[in-house]
């Protein structure tokens, strides 16, 4: 938001903000409340200070742009997690940093100057392009600020921007920087690799029963039962309260009579429809069809498909174009029409099936009206009942005897653990209620919780009712599952002591060629590797091998899939020329030089921090920000 009225201050100003950012984390809390911040004011850098009120502007505004990047509003603990009152905290104290030297050193704008900045701004100009008053309004107003607050920001951001020109501007990457970059990033090498996989290791046979008890014994912890819980749970929502013996057959015959558009279909037809450049061809093609050509024929000639012309079931409202709509509606199953003018282009349009209009009777929609009915009056019913059975849980009623009380039921799904998942370890069927799990492990037997919202208008209440403590469990309980861990462990055991043979005997010069030939794998090579770029078998941790040595490098790394191993022998490598006037090198000098100012003027701001002195009032910005506890 903020930093869009900030557009024409100078390029600079961007860099400024991408420096402030990564200063966020490391100004907040440099120090706590002192005695020298006033009680409307959240830090002070210096004699420059931000208030309380400026920084609840900002931060919701730094709020509500990433809420929109979620898709929905966020609350204050979500922010917090996600590290925005940091963000925003420490791009304010950075900002007044810079403030509070340009001060020191009397940077100033004139107030020629300022205007032409606040006038050139992209974000007030109106639809000829131009500088619009009214634009600057309505701009300034939904961004909650008044044009003389506007004033004095923009024409501090025009003094950083001066600052931060003065310290990097048109500062760039040496060629030699660039030059190392370039074939960092440029250049390609081949490998050749020999693949080793579980095929190539064979069967593994069950182990022995000492085997599989050590085994057992050494990684215990792996197979310990968790803790599970057992619950009930009572649903309020219109599925469950609803009564569909209530409803008569009279009220749903009358919803009937009231919906009769609902259950009526006009008639439809499948319609296809060939659009034509200009009147002449379309009545040169209509005379074909009625010289005996088909529609498919026609199709065939204009080298059209099936997708090309189905407009498929349209009723006569469906037509944006009336004229289309009444030629189709003339025409008999079949049938082709001749040229007609619709609005937006000549077509020629061909009827392949009619369905009649219909209504579906009384008795055929009876259930569903009842069903829809009883939802309603229990939508309505709903919030009242929710007080009651709130009203019978403060006055210590049990869930059983609420239950029975308001003819809910009381539900006992299976015991489950911190995941969701039973004892056979698949999913427990649950009532849909965010936090039920949680809830469930927060809870204890006997404990009353508080209600869930179920859907978007139903209410959940659980009572932990049984706590099975976690246990480890005995080898007989487990003993498949040991078993195809240990297999597992033996196979990666066996496909790591082969790949390590095999590059030992690589490391001591023997060919990768002779290796195949005596162990009957394949020697594979490939080429044009570039880093952090899998490719095919090899994955990033064997690319990283490949750039970690000279040609002629041998490793053992994992497959791209950590299926199997591969041992593999930097063949080649060839690095690009450099040519500086390319426009990916102008594109890497940008951004390389970008970087470098960004880093060090963030080092200044820094300094600046530190030799200014930075106070926080912890207190007034947990208020602000919405993380008070207290």
């Amino acid at each position: 938001m903020l930093d869009a009225l900030r557009k024409g201050a100078g390029t600079w100003v961007a860099k400024l903000f991408i420096a402030l950012l990564i200063l966020s984390f490391a100004v907040w809390g440099i120090s706590g409340f002192l005695t020298g911040v006033g009680q409307n004011t959240a830090a002070k850098v210096g004699d420059t200070e931000i208030t309380l009120f400026d920084l609840d502007r900002v931060y919701r505004q730094d709020l509500n742009r990433v809420s929109q990047q979620f898709g929905r509003p966020l609350t204050p603990a979500e922010g917090a997690t996600l590290g925005i009152p940091q963000q925003t905290l420490g791009k304010l104290i950075a900002e007044a940093a810079l403030n509070d030297t340009a001060k020191v050193i009397k940077l100033g704008v004139s107030d020629e100057r300022l205007a032409r900045i606040i006038q050139t701004d992209p974000a007030f100009q109106g639809v000829n392009g131009r500088y619009d008053r009214n634009r600057l309004q309505q701009v300034l107003q939904s961004n909650g600020y008044r044009e003389d607050e506007y004033v004095v920001e923009r024409r501090k951001v025009a003094e950083r921007g001066q600052l931060a020109e003065g310290l990097v501007g048109g500062m760039k990457a040496p060629a030699a920087y660039l030059q190392a970059f370039d074939a960092y990033q440029r250049e390609t090498r081949s490998a050749d690799y020999l693949l080793i996989t579980p095929d190539y290791i064979g069967v593994i046979e069950d182990p022995a029963e000492d085997a599989l008890a050590a085994y057992f014994e050494e990684n215990l912890a792996n197979f310990r039962a968790p803790e599970y819980r057992a619950v009930k749970v009572m649903e309020l929502t219109p599925t469950t309260l609803a009564r569909p013996g209530d409803i008569s057959e009279d009220d749903a015959r009358a919803e009937y009579e009231l919906r009769a558009e609902d259950f009526f279909q006009p008639e439809r037809r499948k319609v296809r429809q060939m659009s034509f450049p200009n009147e002449e061809e379309a009545k040169a093609a209509a005379a074909e069809l009625a010289g005996g050509k088909t529609f498919d024929e026609l199709m065939t000639e204009r080298n059209l498909t099936s997708n090309d012309v189905t407009l498929g079931l349209m009723a006569k409202s469906d037509f944006l174009d009336e004229a289309i709509s009444d030629a189709v509606f003339s025409l008999e199953k079949g049938a082709t029409s001749g040229a007609v003018d619709g609005r937006f282009s000549t077509v020629i349009v061909n009827v392949e099936d009619i369905l009649p209009e219909s209504t579906q009777p009384f008795e055929e929609v009876k259930e569903q009206i009842v069903t829809e009915l009883a939802r309603e009056q229990a939508e309505r019913e709903i919030l009242d009942l929710l007080d009651e059975i709130e009203d019978a849980r403060a006055g210590g009623a049990l869930l059983d005897e609420v239950g029975e009380r308001f003819s809910l039921t009381v539900e006992t799904p299976a015991a489950f653990d911190a995941s969701g998942l039973g004892i056979d370890g698949k999913a427990v069927k649950l009532p849909e209620a965010d936090g039920l799990v949680a809830g469930t492990f927060d809870s204890d037997v006997g404990i009353e919780n508080d209600v869930l919202q179920a859907g978007d208008q139903g209410f959940l209440w659980y009572e932990v009712t049984e706590v099975t403590p976690a246990r480890d469990r005995t080898l007989d309980e487990v003993r498949q599952d040991v078993i195809d861990a240990w297999k597992q462990a033996e196979l990666a055991k066996r496909l790591n002591d082969t790949a390590a043979d095999l590059l030992a005997r690589v490391d001591n010069g023997t060919p990768l060629f002779a290796l195949a030939a005596e162990t009957g794998l394949e020697v594979k090579n490939a080429q044009g590797l570039t880093r952090n770029t899998p490719s095919g078998d090899l994955g990033r941790e064997a690319i990283g091998a490949v750039f970690s040595g000279p040609v002629g490098k041998a490793a053992s790394t994992a497959t791209a899939d950590n299926s199997g191993r591969v041992v593999l022998k930097v063949s080649g490598a060839s690095v690009p020329e450099f040519d500086p006037s390319s426009q990916q090198v102008a594109a890497l000098e940008a951004q390389v030089s970008q970087q470098l100012q960004d880093t060090l003027l963030g080092q200044f701001v820094a300094d600046r921090e530190n030799k200014a002195g930075v106070e926080i009032n912890n207190a007034g910005v947990g208020r602000v920000l919405g993380l008070d506890n207290n």
